[in-house]
């Protein structure tokens, strides 16, 4: 292994090797940036340039972008609740409120430094991982696809922020948009009102595009002014060094972030935006102060931030090892491999060991890049939160409409991402939870489909999930998670009780 990983240093320290690297850093805070494109368009446009490089310069590359494009998602998420990345749109919750507040440069530096860490986190696994990665792959089966669709979902009931029914309203409403479409199952279809658009069911990159993006923007034209709702801001970007001291004084969140994100990435097809939302869940239910989530907790940027980049590390696990992709990023990585004769297996890291330390080099290397480079123009693009709505509205709005746009060419997602930002705004404006709604349409799909896989395989059983245990595991990670909410309500109440004036006399 030492030797492995000497020979990827020797390949991406060179020249061309650190030319690539900083390229594709670059590239990937850019497609990050942009709402719609991320780091699989990325990737996918630059595949044709690698045609001819060598094999490391082009995994130093392809290094570079999915090490940089979750940090370039998250400063749009954080400086316009506007998420590059639908991995991003969790940063969104508590980013944007610090934000507002004239705290964006702190926000910004708990991320950058959260996302690195937790990049190099996922790296070391990656690393520890690959000898065991077939017992690992095959561990999870329909049954546990379900339970930890379950696990998420349950996530909810401690998502609400205090409005437990309008939480499980949009969350009913993101279910039935979930469910939109081709019935896996009975191959009929369903919700579609005749409409062949909806066909594969309503997309998820262009909705989050619409309730982030386009619904905040709406209500800043509504409100005028500027992002920024506090006079202390002025015109000085401070407290990158608050937000970066912050993380290591919640060091703990950031390596429970990064320990869901492996464990997401593993999972073949479940992706950053679950490890995201569900690292932004769990962060929140084992808080001493859950209230503050959502108003601009700290925490709330460091747990999903950790998750995002340290999923990267376990997804290249079965990719690598399997030729299995654990993500549509992967998937798009795994036809770089093959254009470069590297066929994804257990001999890739026997036949190929320098190349693939040069990705594993790479990676590490792009975290660290990428936050330096996210923190240094920080000061500067910190001014956006100042730049009146007049501008930035109009500007922000068509960017994200062209985004949503651009991922498959298809004028629906247009029209998809627009009425999901006047549902967006109604939400802001009557006050009903997003996070809720954002958390069953990812995993909607995901629990229906693998619940019915596990009956049909187990013939309408039950048992299948407290006899494997894996799944038995999950389940009772789920019920805990049910049970926090309402045993911090029971405390909250006996603490009540005892300082009452009656029990005090």
């Amino acid at each position: 292994m030492l030797h492995g990983l000497a020979q990827g240093l020797a390949l991406i320290l060179t020249l061309h090797g650190a030319l690539m690297l900083g390229l594709g850093v670059v590239v990937g805070l850019i497609f990050g940036a942009i709402p719609g494109l991320g780091g699989t368009t990325a990737i996918a446009l630059f595949i044709p340039l690698t045609y001819g490089m060598p094999a490391h310069d082009a995994m130093a590359l392809a290094g570079g972008i999915m090490g940089a494009v979750a940090f370039g998602g998250s400063i749009t998420a954080i400086l316009l609740n506007t998420p590059g990345t639908p991995m991003s749109a969790a940063t969104c919750f508590d980013g944007y409120p610090l934000a507002q507040q004239g705290k964006s440069g702190m926000a910004i530096g708990a991320a950058g430094l959260s996302s690195s860490l937790g990049g190099l986190c996922g790296v070391v696994i990656l690393v520890l991982l690959v000898p065991f990665a077939r017992e690992l792959v095959l561990a999870f089966g329909p049954p546990e696809f379900f339970m930890m669709a379950l696990l998420g979902l349950s996530s909810i009931a401690a998502s609400t922020g205090g409005m437990f029914l309008r939480g499980l309203i949009a969350a009913a409403a993101g279910l039935m948009m979930a469910f939109v479409g081709y019935d896996p199952v009975s191959g009929g279809n369903r919700l579609m009102l005749g409409i062949e658009y909806l066909w594969d069911g309503i997309p998820l990159v262009p909705t989050l595009i619409g309730l982030f993006a386009i619904a905040e923007m709406i209500k800043l034209a509504v409100e005028g002014g500027t992002v920024v709702r506090t006079e202390e801001f002025g015109r000085r970007i401070v407290g990158v060094r608050e937000g970066i001291a912050a993380v290591f004084r919640n060091w703990t969140t950031v390596l429970r972030g990064s320990a869901i994100g492996v464990f997401i990435g593993i999972i073949p097809g479940v992706g950053g935006t679950v490890a995201s939302f569900l690292a932004y869940s769990v962060t929140r239910q084992v808080s001493k102060h859950p209230d503050t989530f959502g108003k601009g907790e700290i925490q709330g940027v460091i747990g999903p931030e950790a998750a995002i980049n340290a999923k990267d590390g376990g997804a290249l696990v079965p990719t690598l090892a399997f030729g299995i992709p654990g993500s549509a990023e992967m998937a798009v990585f795994l036809g770089l491999l093959v254009l470069h004769g590297l066929d994804p297996g257990p001999l890739l890291l026997i036949q190929h060991e320098g190349v693939v330390f040069s990705l594993i080099v790479a990676l590490t290397l792009s975290c660290i890049l990428a936050t330096v480079l996210g923190l240094a123009v920080t000061r500067w693009l910190s001014l956006i939160t100042l730049v009146d709505v007049h501008i930035l509205v109009p500007a922000v709005i068509s960017v994200s409409l062209v985004g949503a746009y651009a991922l498959n060419n298809k004028l629906g997602d247009v029209v998809v991402a627009s009425a999901a930002g006047v549902l967006g705004y109604l939400m802001i404006r009557f006050d009903y939870p997003r996070v809720t709604m954002v958390i069953a349409l990812v995993l909607g799909d995901l629990a229906e489909r693998s619940f019915y896989q596990t009956m049909q395989i187990t013939n309408g059983s039950w048992s299948v999930y407290v006899t494997r245990p894996l799944s038995a595991f999950l389940l009772l990670l789920t019920l805990l998670s049910l049970s926090v909410p309402a045993l911090r309500l029971a405390l909250d109440r006996r603490r009540g009780s005892a300082t009452s004036p009656g029990a005090a006399s």
